[in-house]
């Protein structure tokens, strides 16, 4: 059975709707700086977001920034670039999920 795709290996960048930047920053102190610096450390947990795919295909990413925070990310990709939805900190399950999946796997991907 062949490995699943990585929906970030297309990837090129970022792309921030004007309200979605300012909301994440207001509602849970989150700047657009630590949310794209998730994408760069591991362990990066990436899935699909079934209960919320209607019509675009959705995602969500459990990562820690340069600096150590961890955050969960729900995003969309589009025109070969990642747009972010919302983020905040991650929850207590969140935080043993992303702990455990890093001492099994020892980082990357999981869709």
């Amino acid at each position: 059975m062949a490995e699943p795709k990585d929906p970030l290996d297309s990837c090129a960048g970022f792309e921030w709707d004007e309200a979605n930047g300012p909301k994440n920053w207001e509602r849970h102190g989150v700047t657009k700086e630590e949310a794209e610096d998730v994408s760069f450390n591991k362990p990066l947990v990436v899935r699909s977001d079934i209960r919320h795919t209607r019509r675009e295909k959705r995602y969500y990413a459990l990562g820690q920034t340069s600096r150590g925070r961890c955050l969960f990310i729900a995003f969309t990709i589009g025109r070969n670039l990642i747009r972010v939805i919302s983020v905040r900190d991650m929850n207590r399950r969140e935080q043993d999920f992303n702990g455990k999946h890093d001492e099994e796997e020892g980082a990357s991907l999981s869709l």
